[in-house]
């Protein structure tokens, strides 16, 4: 595993359609007043300095080149999706929330972008095999319990051609608080919502009652994923640990 807390820099390309995405975002919300409250939860958190980021470093590990067909799981409102087809890449954005998929297109169109949407689950991809030479994903696979995890790492590897890389961020760290990170990834994030007054710790309540009932999130600690990645029958798997709850995994389809 490494640890990562600096900034890539990319190519002056992908800033560039980095700017022209930024305006298009605000084509798109003008021309959508009233967005559904989750819909706009995720996209408020996508447009964030933090989720940027996370962008910038899952390209520059994903070294996406134009021609090549990927695949956006879990895409939102089309944080990695929309960036992907800026540079050129035939690009297929797939999330289970219809209108997810449906405001992603809508910020397709207004970017004069083309971003195939569609519906689907990530343990479940609704793609024949050998797709896709790139497949990529930001903070989705928490959603899923241990065992969803790992068939969404093995229909990844279904669907990617030989050679073909995968790439995603997302929660890294144990709740069952087993090392030191785990223990200031959960104490910082408690912190924060507490601090934030009684909405605050109605969500903390609130969250605690669902992973007590197994409904909550389940982060996964780096390396598990690691270990997972090559029982799924990747190679070159490894893990950059970020300076916040998440990490960057990487890895490659045997050729």
């Amino acid at each position: 595993m490494k640890w990562l807390s600096r900034d890539l820099y990319l190519p002056r390309r992908l800033l560039r359609n980095a700017a022209s995405m930024a305006v298009g975002e605000r084509i798109g919300a003008a021309s959508t007043p009233t967005l559904p409250k989750k819909v706009a939860a995720v996209e408020a958190l996508s447009e964030g300095p933090a989720f940027q980021r996370l962008r910038d470093l899952i390209l520059a590990q994903a070294k996406p080149v134009a021609g090549e067909r990927a695949l956006d799981i879990g895409a939102g409102t089309g944080l990695l999706a929309l960036a992907l087809a800026g540079l050129g890449v035939e690009t297929v954005a797939l999330d289970r929330e219809p209108a997810m998929v449906r405001r992603l297109a809508e910020k397709a169109a207004a970017l004069g972008l083309t971003v195939e949407g569609v519906v689907g689950d990530a343990a479940a991809l609704p793609f024949p095999d050998r797709s896709f030479d790139l497949v990529v994903s930001n903070y989705c696979y928490h959603h899923l319990p241990a065992a969803g995890k790992e068939k969404a790492l093995r229909e990844a590897l279904r669907v990617l051609r030989p050679g073909g890389r995968l790439v995603f961020a997302d929660m890294m760290f144990s709740l069952r608080l087993a090392s030191g990170r785990d223990r200031r990834v959960v104490r910082r994030i408690v912190g924060k919502l507490l601090r934030k007054g009684p909405a605050g710790w109605l969500r903390v309540a609130r969250n605690v009652a669902r992973t007590a009932l197994g409904r909550g999130e389940e982060p996964a600690p780096p390396a598990w994923w690691e270990r997972a990645l090559l029982a799924a029958g990747f190679e070159a798997a490894t893990v950059e640990v970020l300076a916040h709850d998440g990490g960057i995994a990487s890895a490659r389809r045997p050729a």
